[in-house]
């Protein structure tokens, strides 16, 4: 009988640790799937603009309403931000730069778990959309991921790379690559990928690369989704926010 018990203590120690494992993947899996949605006026604002169209499903496309896009743009969304949410941002990007953006779903909307999410879009919109250019970028962790990614594919594949709010990772070795135009806009009131963070990480970028700060500009304003933890409270309003962005991307993208 004491065997028979002192065996089963493993079993069930086993049990349990499993058991722990359950829940904290369920947990996860919970936690990922609560994505800070777009908040409703902006969003339809954007909607309601004439000079763009969007298209929500799984990837959210926006393009000009007049004329032919001249550069396609794959964008990845912050972790836990749902792709709705940067409609309202790009909007007038879109308009003013003549830009295609596609805004995939990832999965579990953590930009990790997708990251070649852009290998699979540009291969399918090259075979329709005759555009002069591609470029990929994110917010935050899915700046991350698409520099991430970047890092993996020929030099000549994609021209450029975004950063809203975030920096490459140390393994995509984008510093010395050839011919790659790079933008990176921060916030001076980020309290999430602060100034500090950015500058640190300004190496793993070439040196060319056109860094933009924006004075009084948070985390958060790169979307339209609410407030984040741990952010810092901006000191200007959201339009003036999206308008520095828009001119940030209206430079570079003019900029041959």
């Amino acid at each position: 009988m004491g065997r028979t018990g002192s065996r089963s203590l493993p079993r069930q120690a086993g049990l349990a640790v499993a058991t722990l494992l359950l829940v904290a993947v369920l947990a996860f899996v919970v936690w990922a799937s609560l994505a800070r949605t777009a908040t409703p006026g902006p969003l339809k604002a954007a909607v309601d603009d004439p000079a763009v169209e969007v298209e929500f499903g799984p990837i959210v496309t926006l393009r000009p309403s007049a004329g032919e896009p001249e550069r396609g743009v794959v964008f990845y969304p912050g972790a836990r931000v749902h792709r709705e949410a940067y409609v309202a941002t790009w909007a007038p990007i879109v308009a003013e730069t003549d830009t295609l953006v596609l805004i995939p779903r990832m999965p579990l909307n953590l930009a990790v778990f997708g990251r070649s999410r852009a290998h699979t879009l540009i291969a399918e919109h090259g075979e329709h959309d005759d555009l002069d250019e591609w470029w990929v970028g994110g917010h935050s962790l899915g700046g991350a991921m698409a520099s991430s990614w970047l890092g993996t594919e020929p030099e000549a594949d994609v021209a450029g790379l975004l950063l809203w709010a975030s920096f490459p990772t140390g393994g995509a070795e984008l510093a010395e690559r050839e011919g790659l135009r790079v933008l990176s806009v921060s916030g001076e009131r980020d309290g999430l990928a602060t100034p500090d963070d950015i500058a640190e990480r300004r190496r793993l970028l070439p040196e060319d690369a056109v860094m933009v700060e924006v004075e009084g500009m948070n985390h958060a304003q790169f979307g339209r989704y609410g407030a984040q933890r741990g952010d810092l409270t901006p000191t200007i309003s959201d339009q003036q926010a999206t308008r520095a962005l828009t001119d940030a991307h209206i430079e570079v993208f003019t900029d041959r």
